[in-house]
């Protein structure tokens, strides 16, 4: 092939790939990193080509004496385990969701479920926050438990896309208090729904188109904890890449103070 046919061929191919950028922090007061992060990532050209797939996951593990990084880090395994085997495998083998493959809602379900009973079991006492977005193309697909968040940026907008499953977040709903006083209540990271610490779980599941220039941020409380939505928008708006979003991020909220593990993974779709 001649080599300005092979340069466009690599251009297009880049074209077509999410750009993707990570990075998990101890913050300056925490003696060790409760958070887990997981990313796949899958580009695949050739004969009867497939869609680009990826897989992220953000979790903040709790119940401290460690237990809290060994539950956020068995649910992003277990998590990745069921959705690579009941979505990426047979998609890469067919190249195409097939109709009699388990609907995708259902896989991102049953994978949460699965990380909510090895938790209970395996990690007793503990518990941990999930946010996963699973992205074909110019699709995602979430599922959120507790108080990690997704946001979506895009067009100078930035919007929150979970709700955080904490008592005083309930109380804002509710109309108690205002978002103002939730900011500084002293049980603001109380949560009442986390991966691991129960039978039943309820999971919250976000569909979401990606536009071209879009950036998907998943993070722990750690970061918009101590950043607020306006420095998150700035940041998104003005990085060059996704990994120095994710490098700024860190650094503005240790900046802030970084009382909490500061985990942040931003997906930004550049195809057309």
């Amino acid at each position: 092939m001649p080599a300005a046919e092979i340069s466009q061929s690599a251009s297009q191919s880049r074209v077509r790939q999410l750009q993707v950028g990570h990075v998990s922090d101890v913050g300056l007061v925490r003696p060790h990193n409760e958070d887990a992060s997981l990313i796949v990532e899958s580009v695949f050209e050739g004969d009867q080509a497939a869609e680009t797939v990826g897989l992220f996951v953000v979790a903040d593990g709790m119940g401290g004496h460690q237990a809290g990084e060994v539950a956020s880090a068995l649910a992003a395994r277990i998590v990745a385990g069921s959705l690579m085997q009941e979505v990426y495998i047979p998609y890469l083998r067919q190249a195409t969701h097939q109709a009699d493959q388990l609907p995708l809602t259902e896989a991102l379900q049953q994978a949460v479920e699965a990380a909510n009973q090895a938790v209970h079991e395996q990690v007793p006492g503990s518990g941990t926050t999930l946010t996963c977005a699973l992205v074909l193309n110019a699709r995602a697909y979430l599922a959120h438990v507790g108080d990690s968040r997704a946001y979506l940026y895009y067009n100078q907008e930035l919007k929150q896309i979970t709700r955080d499953h904490s008592y005083v977040d309930k109380l804002v709903e509710l109309g108690q208090i205002s978002v103002e006083a939730a900011a500084v209540h002293p049980q603001r990271n109380v949560l009442y729904r986390a991966v691991g610490q129960g039978d039943q779980l309820e999971i919250d599941i976000h569909l979401l188109d990606l536009p071209p220039g879009s950036r998907l941020l998943l993070c722990s409380d750690g970061l918009w904890g101590m950043l607020a939505d306006s420095i998150i928008q700035a940041v998104l708006a003005s990085a060059r890449s996704p990994q120095d979003a994710c490098q700024e991020l860190i650094a503005a909220a240790n900046e802030a103070g970084g009382r909490d593990n500061i985990t942040a993974v931003v997906i930004e779709r550049v195809g057309k």
